[in-house]
């Protein structure tokens, strides 16, 4: 029996509360607040308040370091201590987090430090409607590193517990997100606690750079949370189509250009890749184009996402234990949304398309079986040995068609491969490209945004192992080296001359274990930052 059409539905789960932030020049004495945040590292004797804590230090008569101590805490990276305020400060409690060690005398601290400690502080204050955030904010970056981390750690996906989609009724918002914290407390059910409602930065100037630097953190950690957002959705609510629904209510909301390529179009098209994949679901595949654009724009980058919205392997069937969590194959798809997204709010003057690959891998009598030969929109042929390798079929199709527009750079985004998690871990992507200075250029991009990667090689060698006797090539290669030899199968579908990366984000996409610094349980939105950051450094005509 069908299900009811996602277009139907899908506006009404995507709820995520955004957290009102703002610059404030009054003091962290003076300020009303549910709690005051400050900074402490981890000196030679104990805990050292940071800059910006000073006012707070004084009230505790110059003893907050000691006052730490003696209830255990040392300063370190990531950790919280919640302790009573003195009398003169009107906020009832002072979150103090560990910065790490002191900063080498006439240097500043990291601005991944100061991220991370704001998302720890952030997370910690759960339920609270406002807080004061006394961090180091000495510079234009600090701020951004501290707006962005508090947003990003102030993050709650709430939407499924008791009386979630009910409040977002009343609201009439449907999927819109809510301003200011408005509607938070509603939606704290089922014993989770609402996202922090507001963020007061004090202590950073406010001149035009930290105002921008503000309003950009805003932007990017609201985008970011968008992807976490579709990712944390089950896919019984997000299918293909319900995803292209998101996508074009996006472009609606922030104005940027959205073309749905529907399953009639994609079997006239010869999109064998996308309808092989998705003709086992009762759900049809979809190819979604975003584009950006600006008049001022001299170059144009393209972004294709992989968007499987639930794998369960295909008559290659995943093994119990490793289809929980596979609502999350969708998440290159939704960093593309939000980076294109996120272009059309800064404004940048850079052209960027994205395009989302859609489908959903089912087993069921019409689905593609391992042996059989797909043909693909560039017309090469594929011999599907595992259906499991489905990620790299959807987007050869989409890496053909975005090809077509003659991009200058093109960068892929997926949940490729395990091989690529064996590799790297958990919190790293890798990072392959037909142009080594772009993907070193994109590794240092991601690591100044707080995105941890890798550069992998791109060994020919292995390009053997997937030489097929009746296609022009198979999905699937070598065991060992299976994430190498995922690139290697992409860029064959890759338009002559055209730089291209591919960001393997299998590991870091979707965190199962325990939240860290401005990380959540579940979806993570990673790589979103780091294309942004990519756009930026087009729009200045300097990426490499």
């Amino acid at each position: 029996m069908p299900r009811t059409p996602p277009e139907t539905r899908t506006r009404e789960w995507i709820l995520t509360t955004v957290t009102a932030l703002t610059l404030s020049s009054s003091s962290a004495t003076g300020l009303r607040a549910d709690a005051v945040v400050v900074g402490v590292a981890k000196g030679p004797k104990g805990p050292v308040p940071a800059p910006g804590a000073e006012a707070v230090d004084e009230a505790y008569g110059g003893k907050l370091g000691a006052v730490l101590e003696a209830l255990g805490a040392s300063g370190g990276e990531g950790e919280v201590t919640k302790l009573p305020a003195p009398d003169g400060l009107k906020a009832p409690v002072v979150v103090a987090v560990g910065l790490g060690a002191l900063p080498e005398k006439g240097d500043a601290y990291d601005t991944e430090t100061l991220r991370r400690a704001a998302g720890s502080a952030a997370r910690a204050l759960a339920g609270a409607k406002k807080a004061a955030f006394a961090l180091p904010l000495d510079v234009a970056d600090d701020t951004a590193a501290v707006a962005e981390g508090a947003l990003l750690g102030a993050y709650a996906f709430n939407t499924y517990r008791d009386g979630g989609a009910d409040a977002a009724a009343a609201d009439g918002k449907g999927a819109k997100a809510t301003k200011g914290g408005k509607g938070a407390k509603a939606r704290a059910n089922g014993g989770a606690k609402a996202a922090l409602a507001e963020i007061a930065l004090l202590g950073g100037k406010r001149d035009k750079a930290h105002r921008a630097a503000v309003e950009r953190a805003a932007v990017l950690a609201e985008e970011v949370n968008r992807a976490r957002d579709l990712i944390n959705l089950p896919s019984n609510d997000l299918d293909p189509t319900g995803f292209a629904a998101a996508a074009q209510q996006a472009g609606k909301e922030h104005g940027f250009k959205v073309a749905v390529t529907d399953e009639k179009a994609l079997a006239k098209g010869g999109y064998g890749g996308l309808l092989g994949v998705g003709q086992g679901s009762q759900t049809p595949p979809r190819l979604v184009r975003l584009e950006h654009r600006h008049p001022k724009a001299t170059q144009t980058i393209a972004l294709v996402g992989k968007g499987i919205t639930y794998d369960s392997g295909g008559i290659s069937l995943k093994p119990a234990g490793h289809n929980e969590t596979m609502k999350c194959d969708m998440s290159g798809a939704a960093a593309v949304l939000s980076a294109v997204s996120a272009a059309a709010r800064l404004n940048l003057p850079v052209n960027v398309t994205g395009w989302l690959a859609l489908a959903e891998n089912m087993p069921s009598g019409s689905a593609t079986r391992p042996g059989d030969v797909l043909r693909m929109y560039s017309g090469k042929t594929v011999e599907v040995l595992n259906t499991d390798a489905e990620g790299r079929l959807v987007l050869a199709d989409a890496l053909t068609k975005a090809s077509e527009e003659k991009p200058d750079y093109m960068i892929d985004v997926a949940t490729l491969t395990g091989a690529m998690v064996l590799a790297l871990g958990n919190r790293t992507f890798g990072i392959m490209a037909n142009d080594d200075a772009f993907r070193t250029r994109i590794h240092m991009l991601a690591e100044a945004a707080g995105e941890q990667s890798w550069p992998m090689p791109m060994p020919p060698e292995l390009k053997k192992g997937m030489e097929s006797p009746i296609a022009d090539i198979a999905n699937m290669g070598e065991r060992m080296g299976g994430g190498l030899v995922a690139g290697l199968f992409l860029e064959e579908f890759v338009g002559e001359g055209i730089t291209w990366a591919h960001l393997d984000i299998a590991g870091p996409a979707f965190n199962s274990s325990g939240p860290f610094g401005y990380t959540p349980k579940g979806g993570t939105g990673s790589a979103v930052r780091t294309l942004v950051a990519i756009a930026e450094e087009a729009a200045h005509g300097d990426l490499v």
